[in-house]
């Protein structure tokens, strides 16, 4: 054991039975319901059992090489992670973009807790392979992937990281107003919001964007739209505006564009109620983004570490 490691950070998150528990009860309440429904009970509890057979296996291979604390995905924005720590996410890939985010150049270990459930770009590992990665880990012998992330930083201190997208409009995502302005270039719009992407999401609420974007350019006959290659370590990053609306007081040029590090990307909120700013879906971490906030948006210094091998 690495005497100078901090601990060992296991991040969960509840089972779809979990957050059905807490719902209704009680599993006989819930089983009720969904089988009321129609719906196959038994696969809720299939993937709850397999998850936790999962994670306990994570913990035993864990606590062998250092003292483990495990934390669940609700408490990371409030979590102080020491410098040495090393990070295992048990969950899906958006548990791990999560979980990066609050990291600062800790490594982290995707561990995937059903290959026969989840795809898991970012979770390279099952639980059997921590007995092999940990001591790679702990030696400094392990393959990482770099992570670019986004940062939001407004006029007043605050600042946000994604992992994989920022989302800057309204929080039920209705008409959003505000100014943005682009190296120099300056609009009032009106929109279903901005997305801003890095190079791993790029896959992500991007795609969704430019899947819509390529079927009008088919229904019109504009010839085929290309989207711009990104790795993950892409320096830069890539915005979107959703939907925007021309009028006398609004405009929609600046709907797409390339921000590195030598740009200029900044908003200012033109609402006076529910504007925020949320980054890797999570809705319940945000930033206010009232009449008057700004905000620049920019990658960040900030990488992720994404053990791989």
């Amino acid at each position: 054991m690495d005497r100078e490691m901090n601990k060992i950070v296991i991040v969960t998150r509840r089972t779809r039975l979990e957050e059905l528990k807490i719902r209704y009860n009680t599993v006989e309440q819930a089983r009720f319901y969904l089988e009321h429904l129609g719906a196959d009970f038994s696969d809720y509890e299939r993937e709850d059992l397999r998850y936790r057979e999962s994670l306990a296996a994570v913990c035993r291979q864990a606590e062998r090489v250092a003292r483990v604390q495990v934390i669940d995905r609700a408490f990371l924005p409030n979590m102080i992670f020491g410098a040495r720590d090393i990070v295992i996410a048990v969950g899906q890939d958006g548990l791990a973009a999560n979980t990066m985010k609050y990291l600062d150049g800790q490594p982290l270990i995707g561990v995937n807790p059903d290959a026969q459930r989840w795809d898991g770009v970012l979770l390279p590992f099952e639980a059997g392979d921590l007995e092999r990665v940990l001591p790679a880990v702990l030696a400094g012998r392990c393959e990482e992937k770099s992570v670019t992330m986004g940062e939001a930083r407004t006029k007043d201190g605050q600042v946000l990281y994604a992992v994989n997208d920022f989302f800057i409009g309204v929080r039920n995502q209705t008409s959003a107003r505000y100014l943005i302005c682009y190296n120099g270039l300056t609009e009032n719009q009106s929109s279903s919001g901005v997305i801003i992407s890095t190079g791993l999401g790029m896959t992500g609420w991007h795609s969704s964007v430019m899947a819509q974007l390529k079927g009008l350019a088919r229904v019109f006959h504009l010839g085929e739209v290309r989207e711009p290659g990104a790795s993950w370590d892409s320096p830069s990053l890539i915005f979107q505006v959703r939907e925007p609306y021309p009028s006398r007081f609004t405009q929609t040029e600046l709907v797409y564009g390339e921000v590195s590090r030598k740009d200029s990307l900044t908003l200012t909120s033109r609402m006076a109620e529910d504007g925020v700013i949320f980054s890797d879906g999570v809705t319940e971490d945000y930033i206010t983004f009232g009449a008057g906030m700004e905000v620049k948006v920019s990658p960040s210094e900030r990488t992720g570490r994404l053990v791989v091998r």
